[in-house]
């Protein structure tokens, strides 16, 4: 068990690729990035896991399911897989992939954002967008599937700790990554494209702000890397960077600074004062203290499933609308 180890935040900036021809490119920088990081930190520490952005092998750039099928998606496991734990192996080390845009055959009408927790063994756990970010994607979250067979929060149980993880929008719904530290995790992984003007500079330095604080509620680690493509590069943002580690008390350990690139930073992930954390506190520790029952509004539906139903503009405008009457009126029973 390798209870004090570093993480690496693995910051991309690629060009917006066009075709599942151009991941394989993609693939092997990644790669590169991750030896590379490995070796060059190897004098003064170990790197165990690293962490790579959203959209890193593919973006959703077309408007429909059908043209991402066509040019884009991917099945998973596959050779990129093999590719990451070819270095996993190698290394001892755990990579969390950048996302995939996959399409499953158990699924025909449903794109995920997917994205893999990868060891020496092989797969650890793959995590699909619960929350895709409404009305820019249309990819499928879990809970759109009827009688969705697999946990939608998995949690990987390694050698380096109890590791979940979601993706960008996901961390401002503060219910999914709470969902992931009840499962389990330790280390709250953010695989984010998080552009301006929410990204990491003021006013608002949203990234910031949601990455402390959901390592303070659930008093975890967070290591969260971010897309550092420039607008040029990948249109209509700009993606700002600035990726970051946090520990349990909401202190940054590392952080890149804003702005476009390729950037590591790495930080420590001390798993005993962790689990001593959680075992001594009395005083702020939310997740002890939480009074389930109290809050009934997880009880009733906001945004209605998209049941077996293709996912489309249309269908995706009609749910948002039921949605925001489904909170409306939730409001006013209340």
């Amino acid at each position: 068990m390798s209870e004090r180890y570093h993480a690496a935040c693995c910051q991309t900036a690629f060009d917006c690729p066009t075709h599942r021809d151009q991941i394989s490119e993609r693939v092997q920088r990644m790669c590169s990035m991750a030896e590379q990081t490995i070796i060059g930190y190897e004098p003064f520490f170990d790197v165990r896991l690293l962490v790579f952005p959203e959209f890193s092998h593919a973006a959703p750039i077309h408007t429909t399911l059908k043209k991402l099928r066509q040019t884009l998606s991917v099945e998973l496991p596959n050779e990129h897989i093999d590719a990451y734990e070819r270095i996993a192996r190698k290394y001892g080390c755990w990579i969390q992939t950048g996302t995939f845009l996959e399409h499953d055959p158990d699924h025909p009408e449903a794109l995920f954002n997917t994205t893999v927790l990868v060891g020496p063994d092989g797969i650890c756990s793959r995590y699909r967008k619960v929350n895709p970010w409404i009305p820019w994607e249309l990819h499928a979250s879990p809970h759109d599937l009827e009688n969705y067979p697999h946990d939608p929060f998995p949690v990987a149980d390694t050698e380096i700790g109890r590791i979940g993880t979601a993706i960008c929008y996901d961390w401002l719904f503060p219910e999914t990554i709470r969902q992931l530290a009840f499962n389990g995790a330790e280390i709250l992984v953010r695989v984010s494209a998080y552009m301006d003007p929410w990204g990491a500079t003021e006013p608002m330095d949203w990234w910031t702000l949601f990455n402390r604080a959901r390592a303070v509620e659930n008093m975890t680690y967070v290591v969260a890397a971010n897309q550092g493509a420039s607008m040029s590069a990948y249109p209509p943002f700009s993606w700002p960077g600035s990726s970051m580690c946090v520990d349990f008390d909401g202190r940054i350990l590392a952080q890149a600074d804003p702005g476009p690139g390729e950037k590591v930073v790495v930080a420590p992930i001390d798993l005993p004062a962790l689990r001593d954390a959680r075992q001594r506190r009395r005083g702020h520790d939310t997740r002890s203290h939480l009074r389930t029952e109290v809050h009934s509004y997880m009880d009733r539906q906001v945004m209605p499933s998209a049941g077996d139903s293709a996912i489309d503009q249309d269908s995706l405008e009609h749910r948002i609308k039921a949605g925001r009457s489904n909170s409306s009126s939730m409001a006013d029973r209340s």
